[in-house]
């Protein structure tokens, strides 16, 4: 299948902690938040292909053809993030996120599909944080990956929540075959297409 004929516009942006997954203001409510619009001058009708919460980071990639958005939100695509836990995560609760844990999700219990997850034997190679974390004063931390290809609001969150290790810091690192690499916190990259 063919999308990337003609003039459309694909990028890929490492979205900063603390940045809304949109390019402008919609509302008084949102007149002290950051925008994507911000980072980089967007051809007009750029769209983020699903979205990350204003307090999480890391890959998102931006489109300006709507079939090709929909094609890769409606595949399922694996998404793959780095989560710092608050603790240091048991063997027990990675099998419990791994085959699924019971969550809130617009007033209802959902229960989140199996996914891979398992514990990174060091903290990855990420770019500073504008917001610092809490230091290991304050109790140890651990750091997971976690691929699904579902997108719940706010989903990784409330999964390691529900097994008791609240997540710290959360960056998507991958989408589908596209990874964050060396991108730097803020950086825009333009690519010829995205499948």
């Amino acid at each position: 299948m063919e999308f990337c004929k003609g003039e459309h516009k694909h990028f890929i942006v490492y979205k900063p902690y603390n940045y809304l997954s949109q390019f402008y203001s919609n509302s008084k409510q949102q007149k002290n938040k950051r925008f994507l619009g911000e980072l980089y001058n967007f051809p007009k009708g750029i769209m983020p292909i699903g979205r990350l919460d204003e307090k999480s980071e890391g890959l998102l990639l931006l489109t300006t053809n709507g079939k090709l958005s929909d094609y890769i939100n409606s595949q399922k695509v694996d998404k793959e993030y780095y989560a710092q836990l608050d603790g240091n995560i048991s063997v027990e609760a990675i099998k419990k996120l791994e085959t699924g844990i019971e969550i809130g999700f617009d007033g209802k219990k959902y229960l989140t599909k199996p996914c891979k997850v398992f514990k990174l034997s060091d903290s990855p190679n990420l770019p500073m944080r504008s917001k610092k974390i809490r230091d290991t004063r304050h109790g140890p931390t651990s750091w997971i990956s976690l691929t699904l290809n579902e997108g719940k609001f706010r989903q990784v969150r409330k999964m390691t929540s529900a097994v008791g290790f609240p997540t710290l810091r959360l960056v998507r690192v991958k989408v589908g075959h596209i990874s964050l690499n060396n991108m730097q916190i803020g950086e825009v990259l333009e690519l010829d297409k995205l499948v």
